[in-house]
């Protein structure tokens, strides 16, 4: 039987779990910068929900002076507008993380970028009328289910400062790269906030609602806190702003290569400001050399990509090395901010390769 001969191989997803669906982007294999949604990483906590796509209103609710509920097609029609943003789920890397932490072991690939286009956040509130008391905005999701450490049934649902709610590049999304976002990734409405790790982009928006207090639900209180401490919560604080961060995409970890010259390439990306520097070491850390940085828009979210031409004749065993600098004179540390639930790896990105 003669087979045919394709040339070229498609990436897919890595499976880190089905129930609820965990899936990696292959991030060392994509070579543009957006994602098709079919490598969009996928960060569920519960199972898929189940949501009327005919008939589908959003309420904004509490502390508001018209309370009101939006037709989808009311939603299209405001003023809208197309960004760039990064989505990281504050466990990417996490099985670097030593010593370990347990959850999910993600590896490099809990991350993405496309264009979402929708409505801003504060257009909408601007429509309801928030009260003088209010304090935060609580984004409510469809997905719901148990969890480990409790008993009762609860929604996904997360709550952010007035200050981020109104900030005009808070959006409430209806496409992704032109086209409705899909199901999977929160089909009809999610909300997206740059900058911020992507637990905080709430996924099939079920209400929202402005209330006077800080929010105390399980996924604000009791996951996505930064925990220094094993064994007690002292000093815990909240998982808000995404770190600065580097990966190289190529060569892969642990490759054999020839001697000779060699295209090393990676992404490098930010929560506050933009990439100003990537540098690159290729002796363990003794010497460090500028990337060629392919500068991100100031006026996006997105990543960096870089490149550098390593040539090399000697063969052995090699460390290369990646950090990043921001134009908030933000640095990768050589060592990651160890926390007991293992959110914001962001240490100096080290790969290993040997040259024959």
């Amino acid at each position: 039987m003669k087979y045919p001969l394709y040339s070229f191989v498609r990436p897919y997803l890595m499976t880190r779990s089905l129930q609820p669906e965990n899936q990696e982007t292959p991030i060392q294999f994509i070579k543009t910068d957006t994602m098709d949604n079919r490598l969009f990483y996928r960060r569920n906590h519960f199972s898929y929900p189940t949501i009327s796509h005919s008939n589908y209103w959003l309420p904004i609710n509490g502390l508001v002076t018209t309370p009101k509920w939006f037709s989808m097609n009311e939603i299209v029609r405001l003023p809208s507008k197309t960004i760039k943003v990064v989505l990281e789920c504050s466990g990417d890397k996490r099985d670097l993380f030593e010593p370990k932490v347990f959850g999910e072991q993600w590896g490099k690939g809990a991350i993405s970028q496309g264009n979402w286009k929708g409505v801003s956040l504060r257009t909408l509130l601007k429509q309801v009328g928030m009260k003088d008391d209010a304090k935060q905005v609580v984004v409510e999701g469809y997905d719901n289910g148990k969890r480990t450490d409790l008993d009762t049934i609860h929604t996904y649902a997360r709550g952010l400062p007035i200050d981020k709610a109104l900030h005009p590049d808070t959006i409430i999304a209806y496409e992704y790269n032109n086209q409705p976002i899909p199901f999977k990734h929160g089909y009809p409405l999610r909300l997206i906030v740059p900058e911020w790790y992507a637990m905080a982009s709430v996924k099939w928006i079920k209400q929202i609602s402005i209330i006077d207090s800080n929010f105390s639900g399980p996924f604000q209180s009791i996951d996505y806190v930064y925990y220094p401490n094993k064994e007690n919560d002292k000093n815990a604080f909240p998982v808000t702003t995404i770190n600065i961060n580097s990966t190289i995409q190529k060569p892969l970890n642990m490759e054999v290569l020839n001697t000779g010259n060699h295209l090393i390439e990676g992404i490098a990306w930010t929560g506050k400001g933009y990439i100003t520097k990537v540098e690159i070491s290729t002796d363990n850390g003794e010497t460090w050399l500028k990337t060629n940085l392919c500068q991100q828009p100031k006026e996006d979210y997105g990543w960096s990509s870089w490149v550098f031409e390593w040539s090399v004749s000697a063969k052995g065993e090699y460390s290369i090395m990646t950090k990043a600098t921001d134009s908030y004179n933000r640095i990768q540390p050589t060592t990651p901010f160890w926390n007991r639930k293992g959110y914001g790896y962001n240490g100096i990105e080290i790969i290993k390769v040997k040259i024959e």
